[in-house]
C-alpha cells in the first residue's frame, strides 16, 4: 500500500512566485526518499503543503488511505522534522519528547513506553532528565528524533535536519537516521541541498528545479540515465562537464559530436539509444554534450591536445580543469601537473546528449536502466523553455490581479 500520493500538488504564493507545480508521488511503506534541489526549488515548500503548514493551491494529498488535502496538520499523522528543530527549553528531554502525545491525550503508560524505547534507541537514556541548555547540538538533533518517532506517524517529513552541524556530528546523525529508518520501518521524506548525502542514503530521489519536478528515480538511474542536463548536473560529483552548441556529423566514419573543432565519437551503444539521429546528423541543430569528468582520463596519446590547470583532490582521486582549445574540461588527472602538456582520452560510451534547446535527453533508455514498480519513474520533464513560460504566466497573472485590487 502506499504511505504516500501526491496528485498534481501545486502551491502558488500571492506574489506570483510559482513554488511547486503540479507534483506526482507515490511513496511505498518504509521508503526512503530524498528531495533535492538548489535554492528556492521547492523542496521545503513541497515538505511544508504535505505537512499542513501551508495550503496547497492545487491538487490531493493522500496519507495511508485518507485524503487530508484539507485537514488541518494535526490530523494528517505525519511528523515534520526541521533543521535545528527548536526544544522547550523549561522541558527535560523526557517531556519534551513526550509533548506530542501529552497533547493527543495519550496514557501515561503508552508515553513512558515509548519515550525511553526511544531514549535508549538513540544513546539518550543518561540525558532523559537533562534541560536542553546542557546537552550537545547533537543530543538536541537525536531529542527531535525522537519527539516525532514516538509518535509513530506514517510519514516523516524531514527539513534538512542536520545541516549546520560540524561534518563529523553530521555524519553520525546521519548514521542515526539510517538506522531509525530501518527500525521503525517508516517511511521518510527527507529534503536536503547535500546531494551526495542523498545519494547514500535514498532508496530513490525527487529532483526539483524552481518548483518543477525533473525526475523520480533511484539513484543508481538518475546518475545513467539523467531525464535532462539539470539532472545530469545536480546528481554526481565533480560535476558533469557540458560541451554546449556541439553538432551531430556522421560520414563514413562513424557518428560525432562537434564542437570548437573537437570531434567526439558516438560509440554503437550511443548511437542505437539516439532515436531521433536522422532529425540530427549533418543538420545543424544544436546539441549539448555530457561527459563525466570520471570519464575522461589523460595520456601521451589521445582524442585532442589538452594544457592542465589546477588539479584538485575530489572524493580521493585527482581532477584538473584542462584547456583543449576554446573547449574547457574537468577530467581525472592522474600523474599529471598543472602546466602539463598532455591529450585528453574520453570514454564516450557513457556520454549523454541533450537538445540544446529543450535540454531534454536525445538518448532512450536500455538494458542498463532497472525498472521500479513506480509510475513515476516514467515521468517526462518540461522543457527549459516551457518552465520558463508558466513561471512567466503566473507571475504576469499575478501582476494583473494587483493592478485590479488598485
Amino acid at each position: 500500500m502506499a504511505n504516500l500520493q501526491l496528485k498534481h500538488l501545486s502551491k502558488l504564493y500571492p506574489s506570483g512566485e510559482l513554488a511547486l507545480y503540479k507534483a506526482d508521488l507515490q511513496l511505498s511503506d518504509s521508503e526512503f526518499i530524498a528531495v533535492v534541489g538548489g535554492e528556492k526549488s521547492g523542496k521545503s515548500t513541497l515538505l511544508r503543503v504535505i505537512a499542513g503548514l501551508e495550503e496547497a493551491t492545487e491538487g490531493e494529498i493522500i496519507v495511508g488511505d485518507k485524503d487530508v488535502t484539507n485537514l488541518p496538520s494535526r490530523d494528517r499523522d505525519v511528523a515534520m522534522i526541521f533543521q535545528g528543530n527548536s526544544l522547550y527549553p523549561s522541558l527535560n528531554v523526557f517531556e519534551n519528547m513526550a509533548y506530542g502525545l501529552r497533547v493527543r491525550k495519550a496514557s501515561n503508560t503508552l508515553i513512558e513506553q515509548r519515550v525511553k524505547v526511544a531514549a535508549e534507541i538513540l544513546g539518550l537514556t543518561e540525558v532523559l532528565y537533562r534541560k536542553p541548555k546542557s546537552l550537545t547540538a547533537e543530543q538536541k538533533q537525536k531529542v527531535a528524533f525522537g519527539r516525532a518517532i514516538v509518535r509513530e506517524p506514517k510519514l516523516y517529513l524531514l527539513d534538512d535536519p542536520i545541516s549546520g552541524v560540524a561534518p563529523d556530528v553530521r555524519e553520525r546523525l546521519r548514521s542515526v537516521l539510517i538506522n531509525l529508518q530501518m527500525r521503525m520501518k517508516g517511511t521518510f521524506l527527507y529534503a536536503t541541498k547535500n546531494v551526495n548525502e542523498a545519494l547514500t542514503m535514498a532508496t530513490r530521489m525527487i529532483v526539483l528545479r524552481d518548483g518543477f519536478v525533473q525526475q523520480v528515480d533511484t539513484p543508481a538511474n538518475l546518475y545513467d540515465y539523467p531525464e535532462n542536463a539539470y539532472v545530469a548536473f545536480t546528481v554526481g560529483s565533480p560535476t558533469v562537464n557540458f560541451v554546449n552548441n556541439a553538432q551531430i556529423e556522421r560520414d563514413e566514419g562513424g557518428v560525432y559530436a562537434v564542437s570548437e573543432g573537437v570531434r567526439f565519437p558516438l560509440p554503437e551503444n550511443i548511437v542505437n539509444r539516439f532515436a531521433l539521429l536522422e532529425e540530427y546528423a549533418n543538420s545543424g541543430k544544436k546539441v549539448i554534450l555530457g561527459l563525466r569528468p570520471e570519464d575522461i582520463t589523460v595520456g601521451a596519446d589521445g582524442l585532442a591536445k589538452a594544457v592542465v590547470g589546477t588539479v584538485e583532490e575530489i572524493a580521493g582521486a585527482n581532477y584538473a580543469e584542462c584547456e583543449i582549445g576554446k573547449l574547457s574540461l574537468i577530467v581525472r588527472a592522474d600523474g599529471v601537473n598543472k602546466g602539463d602538456e598532455t591529450h585528453i582520452k574520453p570514454d564516450t560510451s557513457h556520454a549523454y546528449l541533450f537538445d540544446a534547446e529543450t535540454r531534454l535527453t536525445l538518448l532512450e533508455r536500455d538494458g542498463g536502466y532497472v525498472e521500479t514498480e513506480h509510475t513515476d519513474a516514467r515521468f517526462k520533464p518540461l522543457t527549459f523553455n516551457e518552465e520558463a513560460e508558466l513561471k512567466k504566466k503566473f507571475s504576469l497573472s499575478d501582476k494583473k490581479a494587483q493592478k485590479k485590487k488598485k
